[in-house]
């Protein structure tokens, strides 16, 4: 029985790879780019790219359940390819952001929905797996803290709930293993709300370097992230981080139901990527 992990490079499907291969679960990487993998010994890896669907039978072929990233355009070709190869399960990692009322128009939710919407209409066994913010998003401020000791926000005091990419990799262990996880939906966070300001004095106190917050508006934010966010991705952070300001939001069990253990918390993970942050 092998796994086949979408979205290798990243630090969800990285994470889970390890863990299956650490309990000795066949598990194969797949990638737009294999061969720039740098994977565990013994872990094969097949070409995949989830907007190309003529990629789909080779990777498929073998393969018995798959972790899935969303891309709606092709998921319910990539369920069709899965039935056709005797895959009999589709973890897809997912977002709460389907939760919105505005779901169906929302630019980050609805990609995601449309995805569970094409897999639960599809002939393979899927679980979706709905995080929060992840604490990786943290790391695109890693650069400036490096360099200047500051983080410019334009609602330094909108609230997430960060959750750990280790915890999301060992949610979806337990739904790739356990049959009775299966064919449900869980919704999973950090165990606390945090500021970005709590964010940011967590990384300084973590690292030791002096961070300073900077209040910027949201036009010189979307312009400055204008090179690498499109414009009505940056919009819809905007509009999410204007509705969380001063407002921490409910927080999800889904880690602790799927591990059995509270979620980790962002200092934990502060600590895990400290070395990001230091000069």
């Amino acid at each position: 029985m092998t796994t086949l992990v979408t979205g290798s490079r990243g630090r969800v499907g990285r994470a889970l790879i390890d863990l299956l291969h650490a309990r000795d679960h066949a598990v194969l990487a797949a990638s737009r780019a294999p061969g720039d993998l740098a994977l565990p010994d013994g872990v094969p890896s097949i070409r995949l790219v989830l907007d190309e669907p003529e990629t789909f039978p080779a990777a498929l072929d073998g393969v018995t359940s798959v972790f899935l990233y969303a891309e709606a355009a092709h998921t319910a070709a990539f369920a069709r390819a899965a039935a056709d190869a005797g895959v009999r399960h589709i973890v897809l990692l997912s977002s709460s952001s389907v939760h919105y009322p505005d779901a169906a128009t929302h630019p980050v939710a609805r990609p995601h929905r449309e995805a569970e919407q094409a897999l639960a209409a599809g002939p393979v066994t899927a679980t979706f797996l709905r995080p929060g913010v992840f604490a990786t998003n943290a790391l695109g401020w890693s650069r400036s803290i490096k360099e200047t000791g500051t983080v410019d926000l334009p609602y330094p005091g909108a609230y997430t709930d960060p959750i750990h990419e280790q915890d999301l990799a060992e949610a979806a262990f337990t739904v790739l293993t356990d049959p009775a996880h299966q064919g449900r939906a869980y919704t999973l966070s950090g165990p606390e709300a945090l500021s970005f300001l709590d964010q940011a004095e967590q990384i300084s106190r973590v690292t030791g370097v002096p961070v300073t917050v900077n209040t910027v508006s949201p036009e010189a934010w979307k312009e400055a992230a204008g090179p690498y966010l499109p414009g009505h991705f940056a919009d819809a952070l905007l509009a999410f981080w204007k509705s969380s300001d001063g407002r921490p939001g409910p927080l999800a069990g889904g880690v602790e139901e799927l591990t059995g253990r509270p979620a980790r918390t962002f200092a934990t993970w502060a600590e895990d990527h400290a070395a990001d942050f230091r000069p």
